[in-house]
């Protein structure tokens, strides 16, 4: 069983898919299993997947029902100890960066989640800026009351806390997944001086940004409560109004 497992959800892909396996082959960290689930793309993304041969990487290819019914049959069909989310367009940072993970993973008693920084990247994989969030020094369940202070991508999860996506959330349930494993999980590993992943700009969220604050407004009111979620916003404005004032 390996220590971690990277899951990629594609579609069509082909522009972005050879970035994301070449920043998997690259790692000097080797106990890991790489398991690409294609949404039957009808483009040149399963050739490339198919010209990247190695015995730690697998793949499917059929239809699924978006992209979270895509990570749970990824979750589903690999063993690791570990998840990472790492789709079609992102990249781990450095050829050390599961190194790093699985060092963090062995001097911490396995954790249930450890999580650094992100860079976001446009479509050539050039580097745009840092994440707009940074993650904090500690993480905890009220932590993600503040919004998605961690990238999917940069959040590493032990598996038997790890919950399924709600497929009802059809842009968010990434971060109802993050708080999910948050709940269950004793201890949490924060390596905020180092960048995990290099995220690409327009993802699914991003294109469908309105859509995506209104299932997470939801997710908020679920877990931390309507009222506080209500304030909470109305501090968020008030301090987005601030900065373009001095702007």
């Amino acid at each position: 069983m390996p220590l971690i497992s990277i899951i990629t959800v594609c579609y069509n892909a082909a522009d972005t898919i050879e970035r994301t396996i070449a920043s998997v082959d690259a790692q000097t960290f080797d106990d890991y299993e790489h398991f690409i689930v294609d949404g039957k793309s009808s483009d040149a993304t399963l050739a490339i997947i198919k010209s990247h041969p190695d015995s730690r990487r697998r793949w499917i290819s059929e239809r699924d029902g978006g992209i979270y019914d895509a990570m749970n049959k990824g979750m589903s069909m690999t063993s690791g100890d570990y998840l990472i989310f790492l789709n079609a367009g992102d990249k781990l940072h450095s050829p050390d960066t599961l190194a790093v993970i699985a060092k963090a993973i062995a001097e911490n008693n396995r954790p249930g989640i450890v999580y650094g920084q992100t860079d976001i990247v446009d479509n050539d994989g050039c580097y745009l800026r840092t994440r707009h969030l940074s993650a904090p020094k500690e993480l905890t369940l009220r932590s993600f009351a503040d919004g998605m202070l961690v990238c999917h991508q940069s959040f590493v999860a032990l598996r038997r806390i790890a919950p399924s996506y709600q497929l009802k959330y059809r842009f968010s349930a990434d971060y109802d997944w993050c708080i999910g494993c948050l709940q269950h999980s004793r201890c949490s590993i924060g390596l905020t001086d180092t960048v995990f992943t290099d995220y690409l700009d327009e993802g699914v969220t991003t294109r469908n940004r309105r859509a995506s604050l209104i299932e997470r407004f939801r997710i908020m009111c679920f877990y931390y409560g309507t009222l506080p979620t209500i304030l909470r916003h109305v501090k968020f404005a008030l301090r987005a109004i601030k900065r373009q004032m001095n702007k």
